[in-house]
């Protein structure tokens, strides 16, 4: 399979290529010249690991189905909570997928527990002999499952980025004691989409890339710019298909529709692959918080990140400038992505053709939800269904009862689930009983005595764990601090 840049189809890679690179040298994001064929028929009946086997194989046929199998069940055997590693549940009028059984109790372990033995595999492959930098930025999940996966994974060093008082004080806490010979954390003072820029102004930057090849490293990114994180998404919509005929609740054939929350676009955009691939996914519900840039943009046709940031309760999905849309873009429009993607760096927003919106809403339902909405929302799911869920799923809930207050579809609904309720405990607890005390400790027990569910162990050890991680950088500080970090001969 052959990969080239969303801005040039000159600049082409291997999938392995790809995977190491991360980003293409013009700033693109690598797409496949092709979507692989998976029928559902071709899925339906086998396992969790099996799904993500043959999705891998299906895009990174470099690798035979030993290398595959070797990829995979290092990655997710003894890692997660349960042996379908996304378990589906149904509630009363939908299903929810539950992405958050990982190490991390985040979708993005997923991908990130899949990516440093794809990485490893590459590195063999193709005989590289230097050791790889991952660089990452978070909104608050990534950072943790990318640390946790490439934790002491040999040939790498992984350094996260965190918008300074972005994230919730759990998902800072499982960042900043994160334990690791290999492992970096610094918080950037500004947003997410300052961390996210100075991040590629790093791989952007021919000075920096230099210094870093002379001490011995090659860049690349964990975040879902990168095809090898995009890519083990794709299987869990497979597998929550497969699991639905399996349960008889629809025969092999019928649409089934996936509300996801959006922020970075890189899970919902996995469901729109899976779509190319064959899998019968009817309509994406683009679930956005305050910060609603990609809600008006599939309803206008403007994408214009000249707005106002608001620090919401979903912290994850708290993003302006929605990097995977750019491929997206690229499958609908062309040639014109290149110009689009010059026209938002330069003025802050761009307008794609009435056609290309058309084609857009054909496939995708956009809906927001404030933050009196999401708490409602997590009230009702619970008084409905007996079903605790996060801020972030609370999103995805609100957007699925518009879509069905606007369309009949008639078909299931699937609510990707994509965070522990405990890893925001103050915000759901203040959703289901009005308050919460400050200390995030102390609202997770008060969480567990009001619903009766247990909170992952790996969530109430972080109280205890030392930290270890303290740095906070300014945005024109980020490439400097890693070049401080990668002249260091350990971390």
């Amino acid at each position: 399979m052959i990969y080239h840049s969303t801005r040039s189809k000159a600049l082409t890679a291997t999938g392995l290529e790809a995977v190491l690179k991360g980003i293409a040298p013009d700033g693109g994001l690598y797409m496949p010249e092709r979507f692989p064929l998976l029928p559902p028929e071709a899925i339906c009946g086998l396992d969790a690991l099996g799904i993500a086997k043959k999705v891998l194989a299906a895009y990174f046929d470099e690798l035979d189905a030993r290398e595959i199998s070797a990829v995979a069940d290092t990655a997710y055997i003894g890692r997660f909570e349960t042996g379908d590693l996304t378990p589906l549940v149904r509630l009363n009028d939908s299903y929810a997928l539950e992405l958050f059984r990982g190490p991390t109790q985040a979708f993005k372990d997923v991908a990130l527990s899949v990516l440093p033995h794809l990485m490893a595999a590459a590195r063999k492959k193709l005989n590289m002999e230097k050791e790889m930098l991952i660089l990452a930025a978070t909104s608050g999940d990534t950072g943790k499952a990318a640390l946790s996966g490439f934790c002491d994974v040999p040939g790498t060093r992984v350094a996260v980025f965190y918008p300074y008082g972005g994230v919730s004080a759990i998902q800072r806490l499982q960042m900043t004691t994160q334990e690791g010979r290999n492992v970096a954390v610094c918080a950037v003072r500004g947003n997410f989409d300052d961390a996210q820029t100075g991040v590629k102004a790093i791989f952007a930057s021919e000075a920096a890339q230099k210094r870093l090849n002379s001490l011995g490293f090659t860049a690349s990114s964990a975040n879902s710019i990168n095809i090898g994180r995009l890519v083990p998404q794709i299987a869990y919509y497979y597998k929550a298909y497969s699991d639905l005929v399996k349960s008889g609740a629809i025969p092999i054939g019928a649409q089934v529709d996936f509300a996801v929350p959006t922020g970075n676009f890189g899970d919902i955009l996995a469901g729109y692959f899976a779509k190319r691939m064959g899998l019968p996914v009817g309509k994406l519900i683009c679930a956005s918080n305050s910060n609603d840039v990609l809600t008006e943009f599939f309803r206008t046709g403007r994408y214009d990140r000249r707005r106002a940031f608001f620090k919401t309760a979903s912290p994850s999905m708290d993003i302006l400038i929605s990097s995977n849309l750019e491929r997206l873009l690229y499958l609908v429009c062309g040639e014109n992505t290149a110009r689009y993607m010059e026209r938002l760096k330069n003025e802050g927003f761009y307008d794609v053709s009435a056609d290309e919106l058309a084609a857009l809403k054909s496939e995708f339902f956009p809906a927001r939800c404030g933050e009196e909405e999401y708490a409602s929302a997590i009230r009702r799911v619970f008084v409905e269904n007996g079903y605790l869920c996060d801020t972030h799923t609370a999103v995805a809930f609100h957007a699925l009862w518009q879509y069905h207050a606007a369309v009949k579809s008639g078909a299931p609904a699937v609510v990707l689930c994509t965070a522990s309720p405990f890893k925001f405990p103050a915000a759901v607890l203040r959703a289901l009983e009005g308050d919460a005390p400050e200390d995030e400790f102390e609202a997770i027990a008060r969480l567990e005595r009001a619903t009766g569910v247990t909170a992952p162990r790996a969530l109430t050890s972080l109280k205890e764990a030392p930290q270890r991680h303290k740095d906070v950088v300014n945005l024109e500080e980020m490439e400097s601090y890693i070049l401080r970090k990668a002249e260091q001969t350990a971390w």
